[in-house]
Order: C-alpha cells, then structure tokens, then sequence
C-alpha cells in the first residue's frame, strides 16, 4: 500500500537486504553490443551521428586541442539519457529521479574542476570571482555572490535533474491514480492525456541529459 506519493520513486525490491533497484542503472550496457555489429543498424549509425555532432559541439565549449577531452561528457550525457528513458518503462526504477545518483555524478566532476583549477590556475580562478567592469564599492559583495554561487553548482545541478525527472513522473501517476473513478468516455481522454504526457516526458529525458551535461562542460571551461 502506498502511504505517501514520493514512495513510487522508493526502492523497493531486495535480496538479503540489497537493493536490487540500482541494478537498472546499468541497463543502458545492454544497449552498447549492437554497436560493434560487423553490418551496422539503424540505431548504430543514428547513435554515431548523435556522438559526432556532441563531440563538435563539447569540443567548441572546452576550447581544448585534444579530441579526447569530449569523452568523459558524451558517456555522462549517454548514461544519464538511457536512465532517463528506462525510467518511463513500467516496473524500472528511475534512478535520476534520486538526489544519491545526481549528486554523485555533479559532486565529483565540480570537485575534480575545482581542485584542478585552484591548484594549477589560481590567478584565474580569482580572476573570475570578480566580473569585468564591475565597481571596486562592489567587488567585496560580488567576491561573496560568485563564491555561493560556485558552491552550490553541484547541487543545482543535481537537484534540476531530479526535480525535472520526479515532476512528469508524479504528474502522470496522480493522473494514472484517477482512472478507477472515471466513466468510460474520460478514460478515453485520460489516455490520449497520458500518452501526450509520455511524449513529453521522452522530450524532458533528452534535454535534461543534455543541459546536465552541457553546464558541466561550461564549468570545466571556466578552470582551464
């Protein structure tokens, strides 16, 4: 019985007090064999593309002459899209619906540019906390508003993430819940509503893994 309406999103399934749930984060592997087909599919040569053209689009971001640079972040953009998808199937759990997966995925990039900035490029660093153009009667607050707002990075990061991915998932299941008390003509509406509903839900999982990705390559180009 559900006693409360964010106990959907709780793992539920165990086995000598494992949590079986976090196993679907790593459905998306299955995925990868058909990409190393000797006569490729569709879906390889539809994936290449989508790698080629974010690889043109990181490599602009980073500034960085090394064409390796991109592939930590496309993986982190194809690992947080195959959970966002799998999470909109029935009876998978959604793993970046929960801040203990986004925030270990935000928290060690932010630490890594941090440290690797602060240790290596430390003039730029300060050079950043103080904007170009702003008054020196300002400089003291705008030190303490660009440290807060450096700080709380990984946490908007992660808390955007799941914000976005619990949203469309509670707003379907409030709607699924009302089904039972609807005549036959409503149902037929609340279907087309869900239906709707799950096409945006794809379009929220595939941008949400890209802004995710996006702003932490933006925030790797700040440290370099």
């Amino acid at each position: 019985m559900m006693t409360n309406l964010f106990s959907v999103f709780d793992p539920s399934t165990t086995l000598f007090n494992l949590s079986l749930n976090w196993l679907s984060t790593f459905f998306g592997l299955l995925f990868i064999p058909s990409m190393f087909w000797i006569i490729p599919s569709r879906y390889s040569f539809i994936w290449t593309t989508i790698i080629n053209k974010l690889h043109s689009e990181f490599k602009i971001l980073i500034n960085s002459p090394y064409n390796g640079s991109t592939l930590m972040f496309i993986s982190l953009f194809s690992m947080i899209l195959f959970n966002n998808f799998l999470g909109l199937f029935p009876y998978i759990f959604t793993s970046t619906s929960h801040m203990v997966m986004t925030l270990s995925l935000a928290l060690p990039l932010w630490l890594s540019f941090m440290i690797y900035g602060w240790l290596l490029n430390t003039q730029h660093m300060f050079v950043h906390l103080v904007p170009q153009g702003t008054p020196s009667m300002l400089m003291m607050f705008m030190v303490c508003i660009e440290t807060i707002s450096n700080v709380i990075r990984p946490g908007t990061l992660a808390i955007r993430l799941t914000a976005n991915m619990i949203a469309g998932h509670l707003l379907m299941t409030l709607l699924g819940n009302t089904g039972n008390s609807l005549m036959s003509y409503m149902i037929i509406l609340l279907l087309i509503v869900q239906i709707l509903l799950l096409m945006l839900e794809c379009a929220v999982a595939i941008i949400q893994s890209y802004v995710f990705t996006v702003l932490s390559t933006l925030y790797s180009s700040e440290v370099t």
